[in-house]
């Protein structure tokens, strides 16, 4: 972040400097007319045939000395502003590496199937976005052989979601319809939600017609064991339909954040039910990346300068600890406090009988025979006596 600020108060500098050379210019330009404006005309005043006056002359001559000073000074105002500029440049190699070899594994992509996967997941994102062109010439370049029965998911997804931001509920409802089975296994609320807000899209537009609200009304009746509440809140909406809900006390029921809330909820659900991720997983691993990057450049630059650069050899294990924030907290996960490394299937978090938790690897380093004491109380005890804890 500091780098950023660094090289935003640079950029200030350029802008700030290249309007007020603008403004300059500009101001002096006006002038140099105003002032030639004056002369043609004084000169028009006089006999066309006679000669030009001294002091005419002279004045002709004080304008072209004053122009000549002005561009040559403008030119150097124009240098400056280079200088300035070439300054941004210097100060985003100063904040920013460009180098990144140190930090990533050669290897990781060297396998085809490496490859092949890293295609699928750049393919599925651009499917996600709705860009059928790239994605197709992704997939024809890539081999990827993804037909059009697996994009069409993607496809539909994201022709829904466009329809919901545009306040168009038709297609979404159409969805739900097609899979009502498989959302109510999932107990999900997006059907209630989707009627909940043509309910009173219908209220707010149709004043003046309270039969056809009403016969729209009877489609709730199926939701009034889940939702008698919400459902109370909008039958008291219809007291108000002609004097305008949006003035009444129900007037939240219109509030824009629903329409935010329908396309989370559609999107979380529709993900759920094609087996996907809400958030494309190359999205998630770019931010990840990027909230990495930096600690992993300025350890890796402190172990060079302390001559200690191989203390990290493994590249499958990180240095230090990156704290990516509750966002990308997707599952539990135990670091030994002992060996400081993270549990494995082969290495799985062990609890002693005194309730501290340590690895089954620190376990067996720590035990003597048939005796461990536990490093953080006296107590001693069996290492067979250890469960392991499964998170």
């Amino acid at each position: 972040m500091e780098s950023c600020v660094a090289v935003d108060r640079e950029v200030e500098k350029v802008l700030s400097k290249f309007n007020g050379l603008q403004d300059h210019c500009v101001n002096t330009i006006d002038d140099f007319i105003f002032s030639i404006e004056n002369i043609r005309k004084e000169l028009a005043a006089g006999p066309s045939d006679g000669p030009v006056q001294s002091i005419q002359t002279s004045v002709l001559e004080q304008s072209i000395q004053r122009v000549l000073e002005a561009t040559w000074r403008m030119s150097q105002e124009h240098k400056d502003l280079h200088s300035t500029v070439s300054k941004v440049g210097r100060t985003i190699d100063r904040n920013f590496v460009s180098e990144f070899s140190a930090v990533f594994t050669e290897s990781a992509f060297e396998k085809e199937e490496c490859v092949e996967l890293l295609n699928q997941i750049i393919c599925e994102h651009f499917l996600r976005q709705g860009k059928l062109d790239i994605a197709e010439a992704l997939n024809e370049e890539a081999c990827l052989n993804v037909d059009s029965a697996e994009m069409e998911p993607f496809l539909e997804l994201h022709r829904i979601l466009e329809a919901l931001k545009r306040r168009n509920l038709q297609p979404a409802l159409s969805w739900v319809a097609a899979h009502k089975d498989r959302l109510d296994e999932q107990n999900s609320g997006l059907d209630f939600k989707l009627h909940r807000l043509q309910f009173t899209e219908m209220v707010a537009s149709n004043p003046h017609d309270p039969a056809r609200v009403l016969q729209y009304a009877k489609q709730l009746a199926r939701f009034a064991e889940k939702h008698s509440k919400e459902l109370q809140v909008l039958m008291g909406s219809l007291l108000y339909m002609r004097q305008g809900v949006h003035t009444s006390p129900y007037a939240f029921l219109l509030d824009p954040i629903y329409w935010d809330e329908i396309c989370d909820v559609f999107t979380r659900d529709a993900c759920a039910l094609m087996g996907m991720s809400v958030e494309s997983p190359l999205s998630v691993s770019i931010r990840a990346g990027c909230k990495a990057l930096p600690p992993l450049l300025n350890i890796r630059q402190v172990m060079q300068q302390r001559q200690v650069s191989g203390v990290w050899t493994n590249k499958d294990e990180l240095p230090v600890e990156i704290d990516l924030g509750n966002e990308h907290r997707y599952h539990s996960i135990f670091a030994c406090p002992i060996l400081r490394q993270q549990s494995s299937d082969v290495n799985p978090p062990v609890r002693l009988i005194c309730g501290h938790v340590i690895s089954r690897d620190a376990l067996h380093k720590l035990s003597t025979g048939n005796k461990v004491k536990c490093p953080y109380c006296p107590v001693e005890q069996n290492p067979d006596d250890a469960k392991i804890v499964v998170f």
